[in-house]
């Protein structure tokens, strides 16, 4: 991998950097946020290395600028501040992993390591184009979704659901699942919003159909079917 470390601290660099290569990976570095910055955007890079406390640019101003035109290239912060407020606000501000002074190598490079094959998953799925459930699909890329070769508007929020209920069709839904990967809440905010959204959903894409492709699991959630069933078996 092709790391670039933006670390003021001569020897915290240098000992990365020796290790880095010493594990067979390429590693850039810089010794002020400005410098670090310009590589950043000039440069590919699989994951970043960032202190927090730089000189020229500290590093939270480093990574939101950053984060501007590049929100895919994965960025550890390595930082001497640990308490939990600090570790949160880094994290918030778009790194996705952080780690405190003075740590191990072997457990810097673990976690680079995971960074750079997440991203590399995510790439992966990301070329995906169309996903499709039955005779309903959706493009990724063009945003429209159609069923039986009829086109459905669907606002934001119901693209978003549907996407990840086409992701995981023929699966078991759960509402924390939904509340998590289509809301972002990590905790149960006890309203009817998923059910709501749901009811839209289904008004659209079931809605004057022969066969309704979202069901409701009970006492579970919700699934989305992959196959039309077979009338001729009946």
């Amino acid at each position: 991998m092709k790391c670039l470390l933006i670390e003021d601290d001569e020897t915290v660099r240098h000992f990365i950097e020796k290790g880095l290569h010493e594990s067979n990976h390429v590693c850039d570095s810089a010794a002020d946020g400005k410098q670090g910055l310009l590589l950043a955007t000039s440069e590919h890079y699989d994951v970043l290395i960032l202190d927090r406390m730089l000189p020229q640019m500290d590093g939270l101003t480093l990574l939101d600028t950053f984060r501007s035109t590049n929100t895919f290239t994965p960025v550890l912060i390595l930082s001497a501040q640990n308490k939990v407020d600090d570790k949160v606000k880094g994290l918030r501000s778009g790194a996705d992993d952080y780690l405190t002074k003075p740590f191990a190598f072997e457990e810097l490079l673990a976690r680079l390591e995971l960074l750079v094959q997440r991203a590399a998953t995510q790439s992966s799925k990301d070329i995906e184009v169309t996903l499709t459930a039955a005779d309903l699909s959706l493009n990724l890329l063009t945003r429209q979704v159609t069923r039986s070769s009829q086109t459905i508007d669907l606002q934001g929020r119901e693209f978003r659901l549907l996407e990840y209920m086409m992701r995981n069709k023929g699966r078991v839904i759960t509402r924390t699942m939904l509340l998590e990967k289509v809301w972002d809440y990590h905790f149960d905010p006890q309203t009817n919003v998923i059910d709501v959204h749901i009811s839209r959903l289904r008004q659209k894409i079931d809605k004057g159909f022969s066969s309704p492709l979202i069901e409701t699991v009970r006492g579970a959630g919700y699934r989305l079917h992959d196959k039309l069933p077979d009338v001729s078996a009946q």
